[in-house]
């Protein structure tokens, strides 16, 4: 899924809206003092135009093993996650299913043009998001075109990340795709100021096959293969140490063993 938290990317949105981080925050409104404000699609927002939208949200915790939305429900709101991490994925007739992406702090989800949602979001660790009604998310849209671009922005991103996913289950091997997503999901902490090294992984072996493209079995032979080689470190608390980064790196590249 699309890296909604890139600094430089959020800069320049920033930059462009007219708005500094830097700039006092009034801790009165939940959106203002928010601290995933600067990561996702209100990035583009005033602290004013942000007390405005504060009064149309609302926050919700979510457990392990609950749903935001089930495929195929009536658009009703979307969100933006402020912790936690979810899993998207649709349904095969055959009840197979595939992961199509996971989403972290400071992403955005729910948005659809369609009358449905065209996926599952199931929460893999426990979720804090705000939601907001889907048609007053399209009123704030309307009234701040900066909003439009900034959707825009992310769907050009949601673009290129599928793109990669497809060269990533077209041609890359069952080794190249586990150091892939492994320095995926260390990117993805270190563009939310987190620690990058060990990797949190916050979901299941059964949830990377379904991403990858891969059994469970052989999701499991990959990882060992790069723990004996040294590659990785497999720590307590779904941590994994990259141990050595070049060599991750080039086994991602389709260079290393």
């Amino acid at each position: 899924m699309p890296d909604f938290s890139g600094d430089a990317g959020l800069s320049e949105v920033a930059e462009t809206a007219g708005y500094s981080p830097a700039l006092p925050r009034d801790a009165s409104s939940p959106c203002v003092s928010c601290d995933v404000r600067t990561q996702t699609v209100c990035a583009v927002l005033t602290d004013d135009e942000l007390g405005g939208l504060a009064k149309l949200t609302q926050t919700n915790t979510y457990e392990a093993g609950e749903t935001l939305f089930f495929e195929g429900d009536s658009v009703g709101a979307c969100f933006i996650v402020q912790a936690g991490a979810l899993k998207l994925y649709k349904l095969l007739p055959d009840g197979r299913r595939q992961i199509t992406g996971f989403l972290f702090k400071g992403d955005f989800l729910g948005m659809n043009p369609a009358a449905e949602y065209g996926y599952t979001a199931e929460v893999l660790e426990p979720v804090r998001a705000c939601s907001l009604p889907s048609e007053k998310m399209q009123e704030l849209i309307d009234t701040y075109p900066k909003l439009s671009n900034r959707l825009l922005n992310l769907a050009s991103m949601e673009l290129a990340v599928a793109q990669e996913q497809m060269l990533l289950l077209g041609r890359k091997t069952a080794q190249e795709r586990i150091a892939s997503f492994l320095l995926w999901l260390s990117r993805r902490s270190d563009d939310r100021g987190e620690e990058a090294n060990p990797v949190r992984v916050p979901m299941s072996r059964s949830d990377m096959g379904d991403y990858l493209g891969l059994t469970v079995e052989t999701v499991s032979r990959s990882i060992t293969k790069l723990k004996t080689s040294g590659v990785i470190t497999l720590k307590e608390g779904n941590r994994v140490e990259i141990s050595d980064l070049d060599m991750m790196e080039a086994i991602a590249a389709g260079d290393g063993a």
